[in-house]
């Protein structure tokens, strides 16, 4: 190629030129002629005359062509100066439309030619750059990652900073490992074939896992910002990313992390960029067609998921605010707002209003319901059992001496207690909270968002009903009408989902439940079976044995029954206490200023917890003023106690039996004998009698009457004499004596008896 006169390079070669300028000179016509099959470009360079062109055309369009601009393409072309036009002869008609044709041809042929060279370059630039995406990817999560695991003092939650960012390496690796694998080409039109295939198979995988990313990249830059607010821990941090990473430019985490949320929006502008450059004759063109969209729908459905998530994370948390922090939050937006919705309930409770009907909706969400009881209710169970079982744990009753060492049975129950307590019950509880309990308590625990979605979806709804009505709606009604929009739609999408996730978990944790149980129970057999076999009873059929056992266990229920019978007859004293010496005083104030029907005593201590309620102790004496509170209790009685009145249960008091003259104090009743012969005196005539004084021998008689009230006490008459077996009662308490009166036993207070000489004096005469 040669230098034309403006400095530009010639589309022509240096013979074709210096041939036209001496024509030009000698003032003849070019002649319009080819080589065959070869189109011959017009050249400009020696003409004297400017080039003309025509409107909405630039000059030089066959230099453009080749500079850059393929004119020719679209289908424009340079006009010549009419200097250089050559005259038109006849019969040249036809070999100007060829060399027409052949120039549009020449041009179409390099546009294509272009067009595949951008096209090679959209495909490496899309090839190359996923491969530089991943590298990047794998140098945070890798290196700088393992690097900041290493920091004193560990940075809070940095696992958090990292999550669902494995899912989008793996992804973007398999993409790459697709496209490999086969060893084809970039520049081979197969290739294209390829990449929309591995596109297209890779695509709920992009979705699922880019979609989650994104979703929680807000989380991402929330806790990157609390690194932030530590200065020191931050420089740290800084340091370590730009020592991990020199080659990169980068100081902070969320240089590498923002990639993926880059990369997905990418992925139509490479695809459409290709497509652009691709002949719609190309075999791969309708697939590449079907990527683009793809790609571009994949990215429409990645932020709406985006959206729900970021309405489900607003709504969804459960906030333990005090009544100090509600009432701050109030304002004169936020009373209206709940007073309309209170207004709009209670139009629908009162029929005034339709209330709206989602019976997909209201199925779902009873559904849900119904699972929230169940988890609820399995879990308050599952506790309980736990801690039955560590209570059964406390207990060692092996390692008392229970007097039995000789029977063979016993010292094998020993040993199967010891075996259950220290290594199968532990064992037991330490996997049932491990795989039943700790997951049935995250399970709950997930319930709480979709429960509080489901409420704020109800609020929600109200809100919209009253904005149906209106033609035209503010930006902020617009917002509200689309905020429950996204909610329903949201529950209506997640909420089946949900509920048949939680079902399969629920399930789960009951069969393994019941698989525990079985592994029990399979632990005891084996461990019985080795003590039972030399047990006597072991080679019995299984018909006899379980009768034999049926039988024993019932006897032996029997006598324990019996045992503990008397063990509660001997050990159980009287109820009501008798009355100290110090308090006589306050009863015969109340017995006159009330009546002796009125007199309670108090059967146990009572502690006041209410305004007007009485603390008093055991056995004191008490006035009933009323058998009811103010408010018609009759749980609660008004009573005086010698000077406060107040109020006390009813269930604490008993009637007090009390004579009408006060017993006195009772010494502790002892019966003397008397003297074992009489004394002989002789008779001496003439004297005088005289009475002779004889040892007193007393007699136990009871002094006042005694109504009992448990088996325990035993009733008594005035006047009926008596028999005293033991001066106080089981715990040593001298104020209770245990008689004996009409072939009956039982206790009666001390005082209650009196002991009187069955002989007071007999007159003598003397003896000779």
């Amino acid at each position: 190629m040669c230098a034309s006169r403006s400095g530009e390079p010639s589309l022509f070669p240096a013979g074709r030129v210096h041939a036209s300028s001496q024509q030009r000179a000698a003032g003849a016509a070019p002649r319009r002629s080819a080589p065959s099959g070869t189109p011959g470009p017009k050249s400009t360079a020696a003409s004297p005359h400017p080039p003309r062109t025509v409107a909405g055309q630039k000059p030089w369009g066959e230099f453009e062509v080749l500079m850059g601009e393929p004119r020719g393409a679209e289908g424009t072309a340079t006009e010549t100066s009419p200097a250089m036009e050559p005259p038109v002869e006849e019969g040249g008609g036809e070999e100007g439309e060829d060399e027409e044709q052949e120039k549009v041809a020449v041009e179409q042929a390099i546009a294509r030619e272009r067009a595949a060279q951008k096209q090679l370059m959209a495909i490496e630039e899309l090839v190359h750059t996923e491969k530089n995406y991943l590298k990047h990817l794998q140098l945070c999560t890798v290196t700088i990652r393992s690097n900041l695991q290493k920091l004193q003092p560990s940075l809070p939650d940095l696992d958090g900073m990292f999550q669902h960012i494995d899912e989008v390496i793996e992804v973007s690796g398999r993409l790459l490992s697709l496209l490999d694998q086969t060893h084809v080409a970039t520049s081979d039109p197969k290739f294209l074939e390829l990449l929309c295939n591995s596109f297209l198979s890779l695509s709920r995988d992009v979705e699922s896992s880019y979609r989650e990313y994104l979703a929680n990249y807000s989380n991402i830059t929330a806790l990157e910002n609390s690194y932030k607010q530590k200065e020191a821990l931050w420089i740290e941090l800084v340091k370590v990313v730009k020592s991990s990473a020199p080659e990169v430019n980068a100081s902070t985490l969320t240089f590498f992390l923002v990639m993926p949320v880059q990369r997905i929006a990418r992925y139509p502008l490479l695809l459409q960029t290709i497509q652009k450059h691709t002949d719609p004759q190309h075999p791969a063109y309708p697939l590449l067609e079907q990527t683009a969209k793809l790609a571009v729908d994949l990215n429409c459905r990645i932020n709406e998921y985006k959206r729900f998530r970021e309405v489900a994370d607003k709504y969804k948390k459960t906030e333990n605010l005090t009544i100090k922090d509600k009432i701050h939050r109030l304002s004169g937006h936020s009373i209206a707002k709940k007073t309309a919705r209170l207004s709009q309930f209670i139009k629908h409770e009162t029929g005034l209003v339709p209330q709206v009907k989602d019976e997909e909706f209201d199925s779902l969400a009873a559904f849900f319901y119904g699972l929230e009881k169940g988890i609820t209710d399995l879990h308050e169970n599952l506790e309980a059992f736990l801690c039955h079982l560590q209570r059964f744990l406390s207990c060692r009753p092996e390692e008392h001496d229970l007097d039995m060492e000789a029977d063979k049975g016993a010292l094998f129950s020993r040993e199967i207690a010891v075996a259950l307590r220290q290594w199968i019950y532990p064992s037991f509880e330490r996997r049932l909270r491990t795989l039943v309990f700790k997951p049935l308590c995250s399970l709950r625990e997930l319930l709480a968002g979709p429960r509080n979605l489901i409420r704020k979806r109800r609020d929600k709804l109200l809100d919209f009903e009253m904005l149906e009505d209106k033609a035209n709606l503010s930006y902020e009604e617009q917002a509200v009408a689309n905020t429950y929009r996204t909610m329903n739609a949201l529950l209506l999408a997640e909420l089946p989902e949900f509920n048949s996730r939680t079902l399969q978990l629920l399930w789960t944790t009951l069969g393994t439940f019941s698989c525990l149980l079985r592994d029990l129970a399979s632990d005891m057999e084996q461990l019985a079976n080795s003590f039972t076999q030399q047990l006597p009873h072991s080679f019995l059929e299984n018909r006899a044995f379980w009768q034999w056992a049926d039988g024993a266990v019932l006897e032996e229920a029997k006598k324990l029954e019996s045992l503990c019978q008397s063990v509660q007859d001997e050990l159980n004293g009287p109820i009501v206490q008798p009355l100290a010496t110090q308090d006589q005083k306050r009863l015969r104030a109340l017995m006159d200023k009330h009546g002796s029907e009125k007199l309670y005593q108090l059967t146990g201590p009572v502690v006041g917890t209410r305004d007007l309620d009485l603390t008093l102790s055991k056995g004191e004496l008490v006035a009933v003023l009323n058998e009811m509170d103010t408010r018609g209790d009759r749980r609660r009685w008004l009573v005086d106690a010698g000077g406060p009145r107040g109020y006390v249960p009813a269930s604490k008091l008993v009637r007090y039996h009390q004579a009408i003259q006060d017993p006195p104090p009772s010494p502790s009743p002892m019966t003397t004998s008397s003297s074992s012969s009489p004394r002989r005196h002789s008779y001496c005539p003439g004297a005088s009698p005289t009475v002779s004084k004889a040892m007193p021998c007393f007699q136990v008689f009871a002094g006042y009457d005694f109504t009992a009230r448990s088996s325990h006490e035993l009733t008594l008459r005035s006047g009926e004499p008596v028999r005293v077996l033991e001066p106080h009662d089981k715990r040593g308490n001298p104020e209770w004596s245990l008689v004996e009166a009409r072939g009956q036993r039982g206790y009666v207070p001390s005082n209650y008896l009196a002991m009187l000489p069955s002989v007071v004096a007999s007159p003598t005469l003397p003896y000779h």
